[in-house]
């Protein structure tokens, strides 16, 4: 009997040692995973931190391009708006010159017209006088020529509504109808353009037995 009663003290105490072995091992266990969970949060903490920290980075150098790409572009606006500017000053002052070499070389004929008459009061010879006009008009007429301004050769010519302007018709034996005979107002071309009709005299159809037979009926 006390055998028996010994050996079921030791069983009972051997248990009761498996089972204070087993409760202590819980909160061991628990208390790893708690810090195995620590270790992944903060490993996870990290990671974010890294992405946010080259977020930022990444977002500091795109607003710095932009603002660069904004200072450049406004630059831009700025010589575009300035040289707009200086075309149009150009443009306008090439229309509102547009005339000036023609008039620089009208004013040397001028000169030599004035100069012309001068002498014709200082020496009054007549052919000193027409000499000089002479070569006046040919210095004007070379340069409206250089200019592009050509006169419409008419007398002669057929009429032609295109380049003449007729004031009268005169019958004329010899000369065939709607022939230009003389020139009231001579025409001008200013290069391919008629700047001026010629004015002129026609020629009509002469009156014949047989036109005025018809007539007469």
């Amino acid at each position: 009997m006390e055998l028996s009663g010994t050996m079921d003290e030791m069983k009972e105490k051997s248990e009761n040692t498996e089972n204070n072995h087993e409760e202590n091992s819980i909160p061991i266990e628990r208390s790893e995973n708690k810090n195995e969970q620590n270790d992944v949060h903060q490993k996870e903490l990290q990671e974010l931190e890294i992405e946010l920290k080259k977020s930022k980075e990444k977002t500091e150098e795109l607003e710095k391009q932009v603002a660069e790409l904004k200072d450049s572009l406004l630059r831009k606006v700025a010589e575009f708006e300035n040289y707009k500017r200086r075309n149009e000053i150009e443009q306008m002052n090439l229309l509102k010159y547009a005339a000036e070499p023609f008039i620089l070389q009208v004013l040397g004929v001028f000169d030599d017209l004035e100069r012309s008459l001068s002498h014709i009061d200082d020496e009054n010879n007549f052919e000193s006088m027409k000499k000089g006009l002479t070569l006046v008009f040919e210095k004007f007429n070379k340069t409206l020529d250089n200019q592009g301004i050509k006169k419409i050769e008419s007398k002669g010519q057929p009429f032609d509504v295109e380049l003449h302007e007729a004031l009268m018709q005169r019958p004329m034996d010899g000369i065939p109808a709607h022939t230009v005979l003389d020139v009231i107002e001579p025409g001008y071309f200013y290069k391919d353009k008629v700047i001026r009709h010629a004015k002129v005299i026609v020629s009509a159809e002469l009156a014949t037995p047989e036109n005025q037979n018809t007539n007469e009926g």
